[in-house]
């Protein structure tokens, strides 16, 4: 969801001829003058889930069994809807984004308004205030929705990241090919989680720094894939470093969509009365989580790589619990290719989280159709086998504890 994810391009001529306000980037361009530019833009989806595969119950490392929830249903998954554009000055830049997680109905943060001012001084340094996704690792560098898989991640990506939060950022270019993205924000994940439940420090801060040595850019968004078709051969290279010191009280509930909870490997919240068998409870908790990602595309073919490590301890705690720190390390791969340049694209990706209490792993296999010969729009289906999932939730298509095979077909808008 980046503001710089596609440049700017010449209005396209529609099928009647007729010049269209559609720019790749910017979405539909409602109104631009000399006092300011505002477009539109939209990512959607529908989709078919299908979870009858998985194994009906999970029993976590300490022996506690769960039934559950499996589904099959469609749903109208997401709808986002941005207004972006600048103010009087090119350089005084807004956006403003309605955004909707339906499987979610009912939850806290079902709805979320957001958006971000921000101000271009140079190449070099630019600076935002507003909701934004924390730097943490490469997925939320503004990459979304150039991505493989559409709107889920492998469950590594998933169970170790950060999230959406309130803070302040800069970001901007150290040399050419040479990008950098910094933030301090109020926690790990703001939706779903009011003013009054946060601390009053800024305690969270982000940061990313990446390399484009061969061609000096990585595609649209930098995202995952090669749809465009690179002629040269692009890399990308990147590390990223998180720290939060993280409240029980300040934690997104565990069915808001883009929550970013702090987990066990085997899926257990650690902030969750007795989560370690005891009648203890963490209420404070420190997360430091770096992230070492590398990758290539040529001619349709990509292939990508990140790897994780995470640290979570200087535990605040009620009762007894029979750690004092956690250690988990992991992987994920995620490689793709043309078939059928501009139309048919085969991909598969799978990952690894090496944790204290369990190993859990995934491997996906999957296709993205674009009937038109472009991005905008495209089908995707896609199989996913989960070995004792630690994450999930109603707007992913993985469940916690899952353990087999699950399907899930997705009809896609993006512009």
């Amino acid at each position: 969801m980046s503001p710089t994810s596609e440049s700017s391009e010449p209005n396209a001529k529609t099928g009647s001829g007729i010049l269209s306000n559609y720019q790749p980037g910017k979405g539909y361009i409602l109104t631009s003058g000399r006092e300011g530019e505002i477009g539109l833009s939209l990512i959607s989806y529908v989709r078919y889930l299908n979870q009858l595969g998985l194994d009906p119950t999970y029993t976590d490392s300490f022996g506690r069994t769960t039934t559950l929830k499996l589904r099959q249903d469609f749903q109208l998954n997401k709808i986002n809807v941005t207004f972006k554009g600048w103010l009087f000055d090119p350089d005084f830049t807004f956006r403003v984004w309605v955004w909707t997680q339906n499987a979610a109905m009912g939850e806290g943060a079902q709805v979320v308004v957001g958006g971000q001012l921000g101000y271009h001084f140079s190449d070099y340094f630019n600076l935002y205030g507003g909701i934004a996704p924390l730097p943490s690792n490469r997925t939320l560098n503004w990459t979304y929705p150039f991505w493989l898989k559409m709107d889920n991640r492998t469950i590594a990506d998933e169970f170790f990241r950060a999230s959406y939060s309130s803070g302040i950022w800069a970001e901007g270019k150290i040399a050419n090919g040479v990008l950098y993205r910094a933030m301090i924000a109020n926690n790990l994940s703001a939706l779903g989680v009011s003013a009054a439940e946060l601390d009053n420090q800024f305690n969270t801060m982000s940061a990313g720094v990446w390399w484009m040595p061969t061609t000096g850019e990585y595609g649209p968004g930098e995202g995952i894939g090669d749809y465009e078709y690179h002629t040269k051969f692009a890399t990308r290279f990147g590390v990223h470093y998180t720290r939060s010191r993280e409240d029980s009280q300040a934690q997104p509930k565990v069915d808001d969509f883009e929550n970013s909870q702090i987990r066990l490997s085997d899926g257990t919240l650690i902030f969750q009365p007795g989560a370690f068998g005891t009648d203890g409870q963490i209420r404070k908790a420190t997360y430091q989580m770096t992230a070492v990602n590398a990758g290539f595309k040529y001619r349709g073919w990509s292939l990508e790589g990140e790897y994780y490590a995470r640290w979570v301890d200087d535990f605040q705690t009620i009762g007894f619990i029979p750690v004092t720190n956690l250690f988990d390390q992991g992987f994920q791969i995620e490689g793709s290719t043309m078939l059928i340049r501009d139309v048919l694209q085969f991909y598969a990706a799978g990952s690894k989280v090496f944790g204290q209490y369990g190993d859990p792993w995934d491997a996906t296999v999957g296709l993205n159709w674009y009937p038109f010969s472009r991005r905008e729009m495209h089908i995707n289906l896609e199989g996913i086998y989960l070995r004792r999932s630690p994450v999930g939730g109603s707007s992913y298509p993985y469940i916690v504890g899952g353990n087999g095979w699950l399907f899930n077909m997705d009809f896609i808008v993006t512009f």
